[in-house]
C-alpha cells in the first residue's frame, strides 16, 4: 500500500497537470460513463485534450512521473475493472475531431466519430470507407488495431499518420511504417497515441456509395444487439476457426449458450458474439461470463476462444479478457 506521502505526491502531481490543461480535465470521473459496455469504477483524472500540444503535454508528464496513462475514444473494446484506474484517462473525441477533404484525400484528427467521418467521405463522392459506417468508435483507435468490418481494415486507406509517441514527441508515419495486417498494427503497445491521419480514397457517385452503407446498416440492425449497453464483438474471430467450425457468434450459439447470463451480464439473444449489460453488470460478471464461455466451447469442439475485447486492469495494466485471472 502507498504511503500517506507518496499519495499526497501523487495528488500534487495531477493537481499539477490540471492546471495546465485546465476546463479539459475532470477528477474522479466514472469511467461507465465514457465505455459503450457502461462498466467501470472512477479514473483518477480524465483530460479530454483540445490540441496536439495537449496530448503531448500530458503523455510526457505521465511518463516523467511514472503515472499510469489510459487512451482511450469512445472505450467500445474496453472492460474496465469495477475499481477504475489509479492514473490518468486521456480520452480523444469530441473536442479533436476535424475533418479535411480535399480531391480524394481525408486528413483527419484522431477524435473523429468513424460512423460521421464515412458518412462525409460519401458526401463528397469517395469511396473506400463503406465498411466502417456501423463501427461506434473514433478513428484513431481504429488506426491502431486496423478496425473494419466485412474482413477489410482501414489501413487499406491509411496514406500517413500522425502520433505522439511514448516520450511525448510528435512524429509522422508512412503507411509501411505502420505495418498494417488483420486487426493489428505495429502502433499497438507502444505507448503512441494517434493524434491525426490521413485517408486515399477512390471516386465513386455518392448515391451508390449510400446504398451500400445503407444495406451494412440494415445487415446490423438485423443481426447485431443495438438497445443494450455492449463492446460489440468479445472474441476474435481466427481464420483456422472460421474455415473448420465458423466464427465465434456461430460456434457460441451451437454451443447452446445464447441467453446465457452470470450476474447480469448475458449472452445477447441477438448474436452470440456479445455480451450485453442488463443493467448494473460488472466487471466480474463479463469476466465469469467470458470464462464460462471458453471453457464450454473448448470441451465442446477444443477451440480456445481469444478475446478481441481488452480489459483494463486498476493499475492500468491492459490485456486480452482471457488472459485475466480473478
Amino acid at each position: 500500500m502507498a504511503s500517506r506521502s507518496s499519495s499526497d505526491t501523487y495528488l500534487q502531481q495531477l493537481k499539477q497537470l490540471a492546471k495546465v490543461v485546465k476546463d479539459s480535465c475532470q477528477f474522479d470521473a466514472s469511467l461507465a460513463e465514457h465505455t459503450s459496455w457502461q462498466i467501470g469504477g472512477p479514473a483518477d483524472l480524465l483530460v479530454e485534450p483540445e490540441t496536439v500540444d495537449q496530448v503531448a503535454t500530458v503523455v510526457s508528464f505521465a511518463r516523467r512521473h511514472k503515472i499510469p496513462l489510459l487512451v482511450i475514444g469512445q472505450g467500445t473494446n474496453l472492460l474496465f475493472d469495477d475499481a477504475g484506474l489509479r492514473g490518468i484517462v486521456l480520452k480523444l473525441g469530441q473536442n479533436l475531431c476535424r475533418v479535411h477533404i480535399s480531391d480524394n484525400t481525408i486528413t483527419a484528427e484522431s477524435g473523429a466519430w468513424v460512423p460521421g467521418l464515412a458518412r462525409k467521405a460519401m458526401q463528397a463522392g469517395l469511396t473506400g470507407l463503406e465498411h466502417t459506417i456501423g463501427i461506434p468508435g473514433t478513428l484513431g483507435g481504429l488506426v491502431m488495431m486496423n478496425g473494419g468490418s466485412q474482413r477489410k481494415g482501414i489501413g487499406e486507406n491509411v496514406r500517413r499518420v500522425w502520433i505522439v509517441d511514448c516520450k511525448g514527441e510528435q512524429v509522422e508515419l508512412t503507411r509501411e511504417e505502420c505495418s498494417f495486417s488483420y486487426r493489428q498494427s505495429a502502433l499497438q503497445d507502444t505507448g503512441a497515441v494517434v493524434v491525426k491521419v490521413e485517408l486515399g480514397c477512390g471516386r465513386e457517385e455518392p448515391q451508390r456509395i449510400r446504398q451500400l452503407m445503407l444495406e451494412d446498416l440494415r445487415e446490423r440492425r438485423r443481426k447485431f444487439p443495438r438497445k443494450q449497453p455492449n463492446c460489440g464483438s468479445v472474441f476474435l474471430s481466427t481464420s483456422e476457426m472460421h474455415a473448420s467450425v465458423g466464427p465465434p457468434g456461430k460456434v457460441i450459439e451451437d454451443a447452446g449458450l445464447k441467453g446465457t447470463r452470470i450476474g447480469n451480464a448475458e449472452v445477447s439473444q441477438q448474436h452470440a458474439n456479445f455480451i450485453v449489460n442488463l443493467n448494473g453488470a460488472t466487471s466480474k460478471d463479463v469476466l465469469s461470463l467470458i470464462a464460462y464461455i471458453r471453457q464450454v466451447v473448448n470441451e465442446r469442439i477444443g477451440f480456445d476462444l481469444c478475446c478481441e475485447v481488452r480489459y483494463v486492469s486498476p493499475s492500468g495494466e491492459i490485456m486480452p479478457a482471457h488472459l485475466v485471472n480473478f
